[in-house]
């Protein structure tokens, strides 16, 4: 059963598609203020919730990353049924899998908000694939949040299933080598205040990639759920001038 208010949602618009995907451990709630912006700007909105989120944590425990991407194609075909153009965007490890399927199908452009290059470094990463049988959940630290609000009710997993770092690392090894083949325009979007994902990650993926129409965004008062910060505003009106900027469609 999914968790209330973290169901994905789908707001009908223009030919213009926009296909929002949120990060590990969280659900489509904390990409639905994004949807609702975007709607409002006349596009049709879809916002996916990736295979084991939003449910329960040891649903996770069944997925691969490929399960992940594979939710991202779900929702690209069901949005291509009601657009003519696709944009893909997602937060952190949405934000990976927003880059990775830059490769697999026509689009118009990718937005990577919050996205890490790597995992920072730990010397039990390595091991986790013995580990995990002792040590099945890793625990979030405090949580680090600009809008209070927000935060209270703020849907994710309480803690990350160990068995899913370990998909997680695999698919930003995906994601390093894939970049250099990703040629579409890309808006990237980080908060030098993220704790959660360093800043120099967006710096390290601005190089990696191979598209010649490239961008950053740096948001300076927002943590790493941007989409939920005080500066969301901001970087929802450079994701609309984003497409804009990339789209011979009316909205």
């Amino acid at each position: 059963m999914i968790i209330p208010t973290a169901e994905p949602f789908f707001f009908p618009g223009g030919p213009i598609g926009c296909l929002l995907v949120h990060g590990f451990t969280g659900s489509p709630k904390e990409m639905r203020w994004m949807g609702e912006y975007l709607a409002e700007q006349g596009y049709t909105v879809l916002g996916v919730r990736l295979a084991g989120h939003a449910t329960q944590p040891d649903d996770m425990l069944h997925c691969r990353w490929q399960d992940w991407l594979a939710s991202v194609e779900d929702g690209y075909h069901l949005l291509r049924g009601a657009s003519e153009e696709i944009f893909v965007m997602g937060l952190s490890m949405g934000g990976v899998l927003s880059l990775l399927f830059a490769n697999q199908r026509p689009l118009a452009g990718v937005v990577a908000m919050s996205t890490p290059y790597a995992l920072p470094p730990d010397p039990l990463l390595p091991y986790l694939r013995w580990l995990h049988r002792i040590r099945p959940r890793v625990e979030k630290g405090p949580p680090d949040w600009h809008n209070p609000d927000a935060a209270r009710d703020h849907v994710d997993y309480p803690y990350y299933p160990t068995r899913a770092i370990i998909e997680l690392n695999k698919l930003l090894t995906e994601l390093r080598a894939a970049l250099p083949a990703v040629k579409i325009p890309a808006l990237l979007i980080h908060s030098r205040a993220d704790h959660g994902v360093s800043p120099e990650n967006m710096e390290h993926i601005y190089a990696g990639l191979g598209s010649a129409d490239k961008q950053m965004l740096w948001l300076e008062n927002s943590s790493h759920v941007i989409t939920r910060e005080p500066e969301r505003l901001l970087a929802f009106n450079a994701v609309h001038q984003f497409i804009q900027s990339h789209t011979h469609k009316n909205p």
